[in-house]
């Protein structure tokens, strides 16, 4: 995935799903997420355990999420991918993006082949830093 598609969605996107988002400032999921939320995105917190992060009603799955979604930015570990990919298909989101050192082959194999964009082992944040604020 070249830095200008990469561009493209965190231009033409604003509807992300953080799938993993903790709710411990400090953390890397909810400093990307809020980090994010400052920058205009609309961040939908995906955690069981919480009812609410950053000021958003949270979602225990992915799959309960009842808006349109865009981009769904995972920060769970690699073996959790490809059920979430799943969900991401049939909610219809447009790109999975797994953060630096979540890396799932078969499930970034199987999103694309359902006509998903797929970024892996990639911070959000720096490359919204990089490429959009630059």
């Amino acid at each position: 995935m070249g830095n200008q598609q990469i561009k493209e969605m965190l231009t033409s996107y604003k509807n992300i799903a953080v799938v993993g988002l903790s709710p411990e400032a400090g953390k890397p999921s909810n400093e990307v997420a809020a980090y994010l939320q400052r920058a205009g995105f609309r961040i939908i917190p995906v955690n069981p355990s919480c009812q609410e992060i950053l000021g958003e009603r949270c979602y225990r799955t992915l799959a309960e999420v009842p808006d349109r979604v865009d981009i769904v930015d995972v920060f769970r570990r690699s073996e959790f991918v490809p059920e979430i990919v799943e969900q991401a298909i049939a909610k219809g989101a447009k790109v999975v993006w797994m953060q630096e050192g979540v890396i799932n082959e078969p499930a970034a194999t199987r999103a694309e082949a359902a006509g998903l964009a797929v970024v892996m082992d990639r911070c959000m944040l720096k490359e919204h830093y990089k490429l959009v604020n630059s």
